[in-house]
């Protein structure tokens, strides 16, 4: 696919899928879907980690309004399972860690695209808005899901009636995303933490990302079953060893993520 939308690179085993279109604010149209849902698709081949971030001064502003002939004619239901729902599954089932590094305003489904990651790494200057009531619709990819699962019904319930801007600060405190960080050096930063996880053991990442998700389903258990399966299977890798080797020989690890 030669993207449009979005730029996508791959550099020490790090991708890194850029929303390009910095004078729309990087808004979600077909196009842009598409190509992000390609793109998470090959860095799952390609590379040990992906990044999520936005061109410009926005991260993502949420759907392109502008796309279609009215809004009176939108399929909004058709769009939501055809187009959002598998690329919002990809990048949530992605075989690889995910970071989204929110440079910016991160608005409706913009925001709920962020919290699709597995990590959430925000500048400071940068605020999460479930605007959609402001329209008259409600929180959608994903939102209803991630929401009350990162920062609990009380305040999910409020984001989304009140539709107010909420601070990066306010939601690293919230649980909403891992953390807020100093504007200056934030790509920097996220680059930073993007390369540890490069480095790390990516079959154990995988088996950690299963094992916290499959929590919300299970009972006590389930669960404790469910991670007696998975640490047999990390306790059989060569990371493992490697990690244990290192340990005791007082090395960095070499991992292979095998």
């Amino acid at each position: 696919m030669i993207y449009e939308a979005i730029r996508y690179s791959v550099r020490d085993h790090v991708a890194v899928i850029t929303l390009n279109t910095p004078k729309k604010m990087n808004c979600l149209n077909t196009q842009m879907r598409a190509e992000i849902l390609h793109a998470v698709k090959a860095a799952e081949a390609e590379a040990r980690v992906l990044v999520m971030t936005g061109a410009g001064p926005a991260f993502c502003s949420g759907q392109d309004l502008g796309e279609g002939a009215s809004a009176s004619d939108a399929d909004m239901e058709r769009t939501l399972i055809d187009e959002y729902e598998p690329m919002l599954k990809a990048i949530y089932e992605c075989r690889v860690p995910t970071i989204s590094a929110v440079n910016g305003h991160a608005a409706g489904a913009g925001a709920n695209l962020a919290l699709a990651a597995d990590v959430v790494i925000a500048a400071e200057s940068a605020v999460f808005l479930q605007a959609f009531a402001r329209i008259g619709l409600i929180p959608d990819a994903g939102g209803t899901w991630w929401l009350p699962r990162q920062v609990g019904f009380p305040r999910a319930m409020g984001a989304a009636l009140f539709a107010e801007p909420v601070s990066a600060k306010d939601a690293a405190e919230w649980g909403m995303i891992w953390e807020a960080v100093p504007d200056e050096g934030f790509a920097d930063h996220w680059w930073g933490r993007a390369q540890h996880l490069a480095n790390g053991p990516t079959l154990a990442y995988r088996q950690i990302k299963r094992a916290l998700r499959s929590a919300y389903d299970n009972s006590l258990e389930e669960q404790l079953a469910l991670e007696a399966k998975l640490q047999g299977k990390c306790g059989k890798s060569r990371d493992f060893q490697e990690g244990v080797m290192a340990f005791l020989e007082k090395r960095p690890a070499s991992y292979e993520g095998r």
